[in-house]
């Protein structure tokens, strides 16, 4: 992820060489597309030999650390108190339905068992255990869908080829061998593919990192191939920046809500693909332990809702500590959140973006007739909505179902509430003819 590095890109100029075209998903892949829509809010974790450092997951291009030095921090890596039942109990009680962990980030530690690299936690670590295996385990007993994020560029390995970060970590070949770095990758995809079950999705990151060589051939075409053979339902998205390329399932957007870009890292069109917006829990992705500015539980509600009105799922992070613990802060949130789920969760889960458009005031999610209105900031008890050709059978609060009173125009309803709202979120369920 790309956290201080913040540029615009180019998105109608920028392009990279991609040969995937013609790429017809498979019934079960379509069938998954759906199922990932209706699940709505996902949490990432952020979890790599960066934790030790704790000053985020990107330490080691920031500080120019030698790919050399920085590898002994695996001789001191020893999570004791990780516990896959307890990290997959407390994300599962937030409401999220599925997890995305990094199996490798950009420093090139594998956080699974390879047979292609010594460089991971099992071999390299005293801990000698596979997260990954325990964490999809657990995963698939407490039915929470598991997702996987895959580094597309690395600052460790010698093959990888140099991009514009990693620079400074004293590899000894800009050029690197792209056709064994390349097959690495694919005999690690097919390692996640296969030894872990099923997997929802193959999330991508990194290939921004050849901006400024965009003739630079990342052979998509083949790597998303083996991805669907292997597991026709598991999805990909790529957090390029840029709208979809062929073969990919999934739109990602970084930090921003989809047709949003404060952060500079959003500015694609937004596809007809099942759209996902990441964002972090605090200011990092990894664990940085002077970052304790964590988002209060309404923005984080709001911001769930705020993607579920515009048809997207929410991947929320957390960077779990070296330890192997989820931070403190990070579990209250989670915790809060949950109890916000089990009362509105209906309005969330397995809707579509409404045929209210969001406004400043929230927006609608809709599923059949019914269409939740989502007032997240409004100074007044009446409300206008635009709801032309719609006709509103009945209209009440949805934590209680008190009626609500309504007036209709040609251009619309106007809402009259009990009262100016002052919720976290104050949903109106409307029943539509």
């Amino acid at each position: 992820m790309r956290t201080k590095l913040l540029f615009l890109l180019l998105a109608c100029s920028l392009t990279f060489p991609v040969k995937a075209q013609g790429y017809q998903p498979t019934e079960a892949n379509l069938k998954a597309r759906q199922e990932f829509r209706d699940k709505k809010f996902g949490i990432f974790l952020h979890w790599g030999l960066y934790a030790m450092l704790a000053t985020g997951e990107w330490t080691m291009t920031n500080k120019d650390l030698n790919y050399k030095e920085y590898a002994k921090l695996a001789g001191g890596f020893y999570p004791s108190k990780f516990d896959a039942a307890r990290w997959v109990a407390a994300i599962k009680a937030s409401g999220a339905k599925y997890i995305t962990f990094t199996s490798r980030h950009h420093e090139g530690f594998s956080m699974f068992d390879t047979k292609y690299s010594d460089y991971n936690i099992v071999d390299a670590t005293p801990f000698k255990r596979d997260v990954l295996k325990e964490l999809a385990d657990e995963c698939h007993k407490q039915g929470i869908g598991l997702h996987l994020y895959y580094s597309h560029i690395d600052w460790y390995r010698e093959d990888a080829v140099w991009g514009r970060t990693g620079r400074g970590t004293g590899r000894p070949y800009p050029e690197g061998n792209w056709d064994s770095y390349y097959a690495f990758m694919n005999h690690q995809l097919t390692e996640l593919l296969t030894n872990y079950g099923p997997i929802g999705a193959i999330w991508f990151d990194g290939m921004w990192d050849q901006d400024q060589n965009p003739d630079f051939d990342w052979e998509l075409d083949k790597q998303y191939a083996l991805i669907h053979q292997l597991q026709p339902s598991c999805l990909i998205g790529n957090n390029h920046h840029l709208v979809p390329f062929s073969g990919e399932d999934i739109q990602i957007f970084e930090r921003d809500l989809p047709g949003e870009n404060k952060a500079g890292l959003s500015g694609q069109d937004i596809s007809s693909l099942p759209l996902e917006t990441c964002q972090t829990m605090n200011g990092m992705w990894g664990y940085k332990i002077t970052d304790q500015n964590y988002k209060s539980a309404k923005e984080l509600i709001q911001y769930l809702v705020g993607a579920a009105v515009k048809d997207a799922n929410l991947l929320m992070n957390i960077g779990p500590q070296p330890d192997g613990e989820l931070p403190e802060v990070a579990v209250q949130r989670l915790a809060e959140m949950g109890e916000w789920m089990k009362v509105y969760g209906e309005t969330i889960y397995g809707t579509r973006g409404g045929c209210v458009a969001p406004h400043s005031w929230g927006g609608t999610t809709q599923k059949g007739n019914k269409l939740y209105v989502h007032i997240l900031d409004l100074k007044d008890k009446a409300l206008f909505l635009p709801l032309i050709g719609q006709k509103v059978m009945k209209a009440s609060y949805f934590v209680d179902g008190t009626p609500v009173k309504y007036q209709k125009n040609q251009e619309g309803y106007t809402l009259l509430l009990r009262e100016v709202p002052v919720d976290i979120d104050t949903v109106i369920e409307l029943e539509l003819d």
